[in-house]
């Protein structure tokens, strides 16, 4: 059985980060979603309730394909918590070229720390290579309509979040 970890924050969970979800079920058995803790980031959401969104938006996937999808959150070296997971191989999406060069740099530095996990990539769909998690936070900030970037479920979050 071949375990795939795609790692985040999550902060909130995407159209662009289901879409990577729904594309990874296609290469492995079983997926492992890492909500990364990451408190240097800041986030808007607390971990329990990221964990609680991208557990929502996983079930239907999960029931779509009939894959194994776990959410499962870690404060830890990303390689350490592959290990912890089974992992073979660490899924990351990709919308430009500014996250290439960052994760060119991470392949390097976690080869170096185990050279037995792969990195695969995969490249965000066309009408997904835009929306930022950023940028979705700040649009829901000001008001605005997420709609096309988030479930409704997040958008709800985003809203009581923002009390608008």
């Amino acid at each position: 059985m071949r375990t795939g970890l795609y790692p985040g924050t999550f902060d909130p969970v995407t159209r662009g980060h289901t879409d990577i979800i729904n594309r990874a079920s296609k290469l492995v058995d079983r997926l492992v979603i890492g909500v990364a803790i990451n408190r240097d980031k800041g986030p808007l959401f607390e971990l329990d309730q990221r964990v609680s969104l991208i557990e929502g938006e996983c079930a239907g996937i999960a029931a779509a394909t009939g894959m194994e999808i776990e959410v499962r959150p870690f404060d830890n070296l990303l390689v350490n918590f592959a290990e912890e997971v089974g992992a073979s191989v660490i899924i990351r999406g990709l919308r430009a070229v500014a996250d290439f060069e960052y994760e060119f740099q991470m392949v390097g530095m976690n080869r170096a720390l185990n050279e037995n996990i792969e990195m695969a990539f995969l490249m965000a769909g066309a009408k997904h290579q835009a929306i930022a998690s950023k940028l979705v936070k700040e649009i829901a900030r000001l008001g605005g309509d997420v709609s096309k970037f988030v479930s409704p479920a997040v958008e709800a979050a985003l809203k009581a979040r923002f009390g608008k």
